[in-house]
């Protein structure tokens, strides 16, 4: 009852403001360089819901190869600003991410191509922090959650590790949600 009481006030509130506006403009009032739009509602998006869409363009396409722990290779097609960790969870690629990208962990650790590391921006502390508890830990190791595509890393390889280390409870495997 609470919610939707709140929301027929929300919508008396902005029924009155629009009503303003009308009124404002019908008087003349508001001259048109004072005259702008504005919307009551704006569309939402998810945690991770971007890396589920379809790219819009070719343009927009980055074509990644995932390596396995059993050293399958795996081309994946992404787009531009997607999350290496979330299009490993849309293509069933064995990417934990325990921690859901919230930088609390490290189960989403892979090696990056040498060749690809100057394409990624520099690694922020807490990253840092997170990949110091990874186990084997090697140069080129970078968080997923970390790396979103670009169109310059085009080709990239991403090996997974042999193991990871889930501070959550060792053995569970969270589901992508």
């Amino acid at each position: 009852m609470l919610c939707s009481l709140s929301f027929i006030l929300r919508s008396r509130q902005c029924q009155n403001i629009v009503k303003a506006f009308q009124i404002m403009h019908r008087s003349k009032k508001l001259t048109d360089s004072f005259r702008r739009t504005f919307s009551v509602f704006t569309g939402t998006q998810f945690h991770g819901e971007y890396e589920w869409k379809e790219p819009a363009s070719d343009d927009e396409i980055v074509n990644i190869v995932y390596i396995d722990r059993d050293n399958n290779r795996r081309p994946i097609s992404g787009k531009v600003g997607d999350n290496v960790l979330y299009l490993a969870h849309r293509h069933g690629i064995d990417l934990e991410g325990a921690c859901e990208a919230s930088l609390a962990c490290s189960t989403c650790h892979v090696y990056v191509d040498d060749e690809y590391l100057d394409h990624l921006p520099e690694p922020l502390e807490e990253e840092e922090d997170m990949l110091d508890m990874a186990p084997l830990l090697q140069d080129n190791s970078r968080l997923g959650c970390q790396i979103l595509l670009t169109k310059d890393m085009e080709g990239m390889v991403l090996t997974l590790p042999k193991i990871t280390r889930n501070f959550y409870v060792d053995g569970h495997v969270p589901k992508p949600h």
